[in-house]
């Protein structure tokens, strides 16, 4: 719910900070005061439209900032902040800063964080919902009355919606294999011409590495060819370095034991004997490595030519050709069996529609069963607002099977009839804005269980009204903010004594002139401070005692 508001430099604001609470908080004050200055304030936050003509004269800019607090956090308010990239700790507050320029720029700000103003716009529902006298949202707008007719219907209705994405699930499936045959018959002498062509070279995964590395070995070794001749006749024959070295060995191992230094002398020429042998052994590896065959040569290169001739030619690697052919291979498998597979796919599609239309013709039978419920409880509430002669209905029609979704096969729509013999017309389309309002308040009672956003606030839903419709107004907005099955939190703009004397918290919103400069206050009223307001309000400029006694009675009264 809304907990605080800031205001710095909004129109007839100079500063101004509110604190909210749970139940009803009601408005008043005269007319021009200012009430719709915090409304067009509290707008700002919610992603309207910046207007830099409501930056306060000779100011630079206007902010206004709220705040919100939630025992849980809605689920689909915390995905938009995931998606936003927005971070959240656990039971923060949420804070919306909105900053307005002169200019007309403007910046907005979620916990601290930049925003987009589209991201406030977006959350702004689950957190305000604004009935006005002219209002083109909330229970207005016909695209969101399925969806509060589900809620209402008090049923678990997810079925439709998993059926659904079975169905185009197979709907997918089947458009996909009937175009991967249809790419297949248009490419088949190619594919196999492809197929061929690979399956005659038959390259292999790491081939390509390995036939470099080879063709380097080899033009290394004709390099170095004439190098590894002279170091193999070197250590051939009875004269080499390793024989003259085995022949001392020989000799010194017979006077070794002679002189200790000769015994040294012997460990130190054995070592020289084990190293020469190994070197001659890593040149005789080495020249075998490096052995330079022309016709060896050629055939790699060639073979290299080829495997990277048709990896250009596929636009792939040639370590990747070998699954291109197993591509190619799939390709023309599926055009032998692809027939089979596209019946048995066209038979789940048929079975998928099926279930989902079953689901959708349940959805659509607890819909009308609610329907019928809720028209009979709106209808109860239309008399004591003296909407007697005024009839509803919640109108739920079938859609085009191109229409369909995962919530239905229905259109919801709630219509109104205000006259008798007249014909039903949405809600948005009643001339009368007193009566718009009290159509939504008591539809808003009728779906009070069903909840919505945190905060619900009435701007002056009791204009031209009075006396008993006015106390039925007072006494549904209260039942509405109690808690429980009701919004919560519920603030109403009123002109009216009777639906102010039912607020639990009552905000003065004065307009005064100093030094010839216009301000907007606004005060909560203590005890006296309400009894004197409520009088204003029955009495007028002129507070007579027998207003104030009126105004106790009122009070008493709720």
């Amino acid at each position: 719910m809304l907990t605080s508001l800031a205001i710095r430099n909004v129109v007839l604001i100079e500063a101004l900070d509110l604190a909210f609470g749970p139940g009803l908080g009601v408005l008043t004050g005269e007319t021009g005061a200012g009430k719709s200055i915090l409304l067009d304030a509290l707008g700002l936050v919610l992603g309207d439209r910046a207007d830099s003509a409501l930056v306060r004269s000779g100011e630079d800019a206007a902010s206004v900032s709220a705040t919100f607090e939630f025992s849980r956090y809605p689920h689909a308010l915390l995905t938009a902040f995931v998606n936003a990239g927005i971070e959240m700790e656990s039971g923060e507050a949420l804070v919306i800063r909105r900053q307005l320029k002169a200019d007309g720029g403007s910046r907005a700000f979620i916990n601290d964080q930049p925003a987009s103003v589209s991201l406030l716009r977006r959350i702004g529902p689950l957190l305000v919902e604004l009935h006005g006298q002219h209002d083109d949202r909330g229970l207005v707008n016909p695209r969101g009355h399925r969806a509060l007719l589900d809620r209402y219907t008090g049923e678990s209705l997810g079925d439709t919606a998993s059926a659904w994405e079975a169905w185009q699930d197979a709907e997918g499936q089947l458009e996909a294999a009937r175009a991967s045959i249809s790419r297949a018959l248009a490419d088949r002498d190619l594919l196999l011409a492809y197929l061929a062509e690979l399956t005659a070279i038959a390259p292999e995964e790491g081939e390509e590495d390995a036939l470099a590395l080879a063709r380097a070995d080899m033009q290394k070794g004709e390099k170095l060819s004439g190098d590894l001749e002279e170091l193999r006749a070197l250590w051939d024959g009875s004269d080499s370095p390793l024989a003259r070295l085995r022949g001392a060995a020989r000799r010194l191992d017979r006077i070794a034991g002679e002189h200790e230094l000769l015994a040294e002398a012997l460990a130190a020429l054995d070592r020289a004997v084990i190293e020469a042998g190994e070197a001659e052994e890593k040149i005789a590896a080495a020249a075998e490595a490096l052995q330079f065959d022309p016709a060896e040569l050629e055939r790699i290169e060639t073979r290299l030519f080829e495997l990277r001739a048709l990896a250009r030619k596929h636009e792939c690697r040639a370590d990747e050709l070998p699954a291109k052919m197993r591509d190619m291979r799939a390709q023309l498998d599926s055009i032998e069996h692809g027939e089979a597979d596209i019946a048995a796919l066209e038979k789940q599609v048929v079975a998928a529609r099926a279930a989902y239309v079953l689901a959708a013709e349940a959805r659509h039978g607890a819909r009308v069963a609610a329907a019928a419920r809720l028209d009979e409880a709106v209808e109860g509430e239309l008399a004591p607002l003296k909407l007697d002669a005024a009839r509803f209905r919640t109108d739920v029609t079938a859609l085009p099977e191109e229409q369909w979704g995962p919530d239905g096969m229905d259109r919801v729509e709630f219509l109104i009839a205000t006259n008798p013999g007249a014909d039903f017309a949405p809600l948005a389309k009643i001339a009368s804005g007193g009566e718009l309002s009290r159509f939504i308040l008591a539809l808003k009672v009728a779906l009070a269980e069903q909840g919505g956003a945190a905060t619900v606030i009435f701007d002056e839903i009791d204009r031209g009204v009075g006396g008993a419709v006015a106390s039925a107004i007072g006494e549904r907005l209260a039942r509405l903010a109690s808690g429980g099955d009701g919004a919560g939190q519920l603030l109403a703009v009123t002109h009216s004594p009777q639906v102010a004397a039912r607020g639990g918290m009552h905000y003065l919103i004065a307009k005064s002139s100093e030094d010839v400069v216009t301000r907007t206050s606004v005060h909560l009223l203590d005890k006296g401070g309400r009894q004197e307001e409520i009088a204003r309000m029955l009495s007028g400029a002129e507070i007579t005692s027998e207003a104030r006694a009126q105004a106790d009675r009122l009070l008493e009264g709720v």
